[in-house]
């Protein structure tokens, strides 16, 4: 099963990557996770993004779909995966879609994790992160909303998006996905 989460800060992608993860026993892949490995070590391609990160910027979409492509051939997710954080455009979207397609792994689904605004907020506030500023954080929402429109549009096109309530807690947001995709 390969599955990508989506959904805004505070909404509980990561969480529930992880939870997925051993639920299906998937390997849960984080976008920020590959990226801080590659600038770490220092990667052509790690060296080519930080900049960009170490700014605060979105990658080009180019570079975020080399990332993509390395780390889905590197051949440890031939029985699926769980993908968060990435796809972040539309674009990249229907990107992934041709690599996935090149590589024989076709997406199961795309899962939408929707919260509200103020839900959001709420608990990006309560990381506690060091730039979980309201002002950063009301910027991230408004960047989300604005992207996440063409994405979701995307993935109803191709019949493949479950739009998931996560206002409630973590076992409760699980069992509601696990019921829908098992």
């Amino acid at each position: 099963m390969r599955l990508v989460l989506l959904g805004g800060p505070g909404a509980g992608k990561g969480t529930q990557a992880r939870r997925l993860g051993k639920s299906l026993g998937l390997p849960a892949l984080s976008m920020g996770d590959v990226l801080r490995q590659a600038i770490a070590g220092e990667t052509p391609l790690g060296l080519k993004a930080e900049p960009y990160v170490s700014q605060g910027k979105l990658l080009p979409d180019d570079i975020v779909i080399q990332f993509v492509r390395q780390r889905l051939t590197l051949g440890d997710l031939e029985t699926g995966w769980i993908w968060e954080g990435y796809p972040r455009t539309a674009f990249q979207a229907e990107e992934l879609d041709f690599l996935l397609e090149e590589l024989g792994q076709p997406l199961d689904w795309a899962l939408y994790l929707d919260i509200t605004e103020a839900t959001m907020e709420e608990r990006s506030l309560n990381r506690a992160l060091f730039d979980d500023t309201p002002e950063a954080i009301n910027q991230r929402i408004q960047a989300f909303r604005q992207r996440t429109a063409p994405i979701l549009e995307y993935y109803q096109g191709t019949q493949r998006l479950l739009t998931i309530g996560a206002e409630g807690g973590a076992d409760e947001v699980e069992r509601a996905i696990l019921e829908r995709v098992v």
